[in-house]
């Protein structure tokens, strides 16, 4: 056993197989594919259980046998287990049986699901001796980037699209991190940073750290699994912005199921994205196993790659285990938003109305059935997103301090409700 590796093994390419040195590198040198981090699974089995990951603390690194460090944690040794919340309202609202509401808009410390893929990328280009770190970003990543590398002492870059949510912006820059706008959409800010990347030899998470980084999200279908008492759900809803997310709550739930953690029981994942920047929903509802690179023009920024680096996945995840793709307007993304709000008090940001709108369109078009278990993955605080409703939900009614008037105000409005009834 080779302690300075932790349970990996080492990274492998996705496409051919061959492997490499757990170094920071992203990309195959033969075929160009993208490296992913192989574990020794058959150690992992022989240490880790039920009892095991219950008697830790609450965080997503009670999963740490399946998180890519070596040693413990160092960054975000708080982050995760956020609450998967029994959707009642909503669920009448949208008639089905069982709902479930991962909400990761709660989330610390920066009310995202970025939280988790970051603390595993610093804890990991720490133990690689990294002083500086960086993204490419769409607000949510610069942000958690931005926060952990504060609390971490790190030196930290985030490079975004000049037109971001000012709330986002604002979420970055409070940390003391070097925010630098690009005067163009995501995909010329990520390949500018890959030029970065290897000329400075910093840390990008997203980027040669990429590997580790995207393994972070898989504690959220870890999470998701225990708190539905070890089962895994019938459907799982997840916004798609590179396609991260969703192939590694695929991921998780293969883990399980080969650790013996979970029954192995039959089970579908759906994605979901904004019509204005919808290439992996094209995709799928076209029958095509490649994706046409689009230019975003949408009010969910935080999923606006118009060239997703794991949609190539994404649809095979899609298909292997038979789930659909849609995708929703920007009134949509409204709706579900005020529809998440209203019915369960949680606030969430666009990508989580884009989460919502699909799930009602695939309930109502009959992909998922209305007596089946459905899970929605909620990865942002609406908080960030203010500008997209700002205008959509109405405004106070105005009185003088006087009960009369309130009164009055109290019996015109429940004279318009019996009128809209009749």
């Amino acid at each position: 056993m080779d302690k300075s590796k932790g349970f990996m093994k080492a990274l492998r390419c996705r496409e051919c197989a061959r492997e490499y040195p757990l170094r920071a590198d992203h990309v195959c040198e033969f075929d160009f594919g993208p490296l992913e981090v192989v574990y020794d699974y058959d150690r992992i089995k022989a240490t880790l259980s039920r009892s095991l990951i219950e008697s830790r603390e609450k965080t997503m690194w009670r999963y740490r046998e399946l998180l890519p460090i070596v040693g413990e944690p160092s960054v975000g040794v708080e982050v995760g287990y956020t609450p998967l919340i029994r959707a009642n309202n909503l669920a009448r609202r949208l008639g089905v049986r069982e709902l479930w509401v991962k909400n990761d808009a709660v989330n610390y410390p920066s009310l995202s699901f970025k939280d988790r893929v970051v603390s595993v990328a610093l804890s990991r280009a720490r133990e690689m001796g990294f002083t500086t770190v960086a993204c490419a970003s769409t607000g949510n990543l610069a942000n958690s980037v931005a926060a952990n590398a504060a609390a971490a002492g790190m030196q930290a870059y985030v490079f975004i699209p000049a037109d971001l949510e000012h709330s986002k912006v604002v979420n970055s820059l409070v940390y003391g991190a070097n925010v630098i706008g690009i005067k163009g959409h995501y995909d010329e800010v990520n390949r500018l940073c890959a030029e970065i990347a290897g000329k400075f030899g910093w840390a990008f998470v997203n980027v040669n750290m990429r590997p580790y980084y995207a393994e972070g999200s898989k504690s959220f279908g870890f999470e998701t699994l225990e708190q539905l008492g070890w089962r895994i759900p019938q459907h799982t809803v997840a916004c798609m912005a590179s396609g991260s997310l969703l192939t590694k709550i695929h991921k998780s739930y293969e883990e399980c199921i080969q650790l013996g953690l979970v029954p192995s029981t039959p089970y579908k994942i759906h994605g979901a994205q904004a019509t204005g920047c919808a290439p992996i929903s094209n995709a799928h509802k076209a029958g095509l196993d490649f994706f046409k690179p689009v230019k975003p023009d949408t009010i969910a920024k935080s999923l606006a790659i118009g060239t997703p680096a794991d949609g190539f996945y994404s649809l095979k995840v899609m298909q292997k285990t038979g789930g659909s793709a849609e995708d929703v307007s920007d009134n949509e993304i409204r709706e579900g938003i005020r529809m998440l709000a209203e019915c369960e008090g949680i606030f969430s940001e666009t990508a989580g109305g884009v989460t919502v709108g699909v799930a009602k369109k695939l309930i109502e078009n009959g992909q998922i059935p209305r007596d089946e278990s459905i899970v929605l993955s909620i990865t942002g605080n609406g908080l960030k997103t203010l500008d997209a409703v700002m205008g959509h939900l109405g405004r106070p009614r105005e009185i003088k301090p006087s009960l009369r008037e309130f009164e009055a105000l109290v019996k015109n409005e429940s004279r318009g409700a019996k009128s809209a009834a009749i």
